[in-house]
């Protein structure tokens, strides 16, 4: 299996090459095709080669391309808590004049029960699942291979996770998080490598105490450089800390390990 990350629009899209098919995993905004085709050649890989595409959810940046590539031969599929959605951008790019937008034809697109997803990745030489993941949209889906890697499109961010207790953000993630994921491909946010899980991130005394004092000198009006002068912290390092917890409303100590974990801080 290889994955190929496409960069060729402003939503990240992934080529998952199977041992006996290929996956798209999301498409650009409506426009975007030649650029998409572009992208393909580079990588060696014919639009043709595309077996299904699977879309995590039906907005405009996610889906705008669907039809055209459809067109060349590959199928759409559409989850059973997707299908009501197929459309709901339909009027978005119908006031887009120069977007060139085909909207999907309904009767070409494979209708799927999340629990059977499995089922077609494995048609594919693929070995993974399709996850509900509502939060950022009801219609919201991720796909989880067993290696450990999962593209969720645009559900909010791991390090954001605090900010969303009690959400169904929170509940689509622990769904995620029940699998060991390794890596965490994003619609927009860069790919974040789990270096460890986040029992084992949370483990880290050390660091997890460090930013905790940071938090709490901050809240008694001590400035940076005392601050490093009191931890022996790098002042970049605390300069990150502060930008997340003074911007980030109610974030905690392992939301901020979190982010600084996945932007390779």
């Amino acid at each position: 299996m290889k994955i190929y990350e496409l960069h060729y629009s402003k939503t990240n899209t992934y080529l998952i090459k199977g041992d006996s098919g290929v996956l798209l995993f999301d498409t650009g905004w409506a426009g975007t095709f030649s650029d998409f085709c572009k992208a393909m050649g580079e990588n060696g890989i014919a639009v043709q080669d595309i077996n299904y595409i699977l879309i995590s959810h039906f907005h405009p940046d996610h889906m705008g391309i669907a039809q055209n590539i459809a067109n060349e031969g590959a199928v759409i599929l559409v989850a059973d808590p997707q299908k009501e959605y197929i459309h709901s951008s339909d009027a978005i790019f119908a006031k887009e004049k120069y977007c060139n937008f085909i909207p999907i034809d309904d009767v070409k697109i494979k209708a799927f029960d999340v629990d059977k997803g499995s089922e077609i990745l494995k048609s594919l030489g693929i070995n993974g699942k399709v996850i509900c993941t509502p939060g950022h949209s009801s219609d919201s889906v991720s796909l989880v291979l067993d290696e450990g890697y999962a593209f969720v499109g645009d559900l909010n961010p791991l390090y954001e996770l605090e900010l969303h207790k009690g959400t169904q953000i929170e509940d689509s993630w622990n769904k995620l998080l029940s699998h060991d994921l390794k890596r965490i491909y994003y619609g927009h946010a860069k790919t974040a490598e789990l270096s460890a899980s986040k029992k084992e991130e949370t483990g880290n005394k050390d660091l997890y105490d460090l930013v905790s004092k940071i938090m709490k000198m901050t809240d008694k009006g001590i400035d940076v450089s005392r601050i490093a002068k009191k931890t022996g912290a790098d002042k970049d390092f605390i300069a990150d800390v502060l930008r997340m917890y003074l911007t980030h409303q109610n974030v905690g100590v392992q939301g901020i390990l979190d982010r600084i974990e996945i932007k390779n801080k």
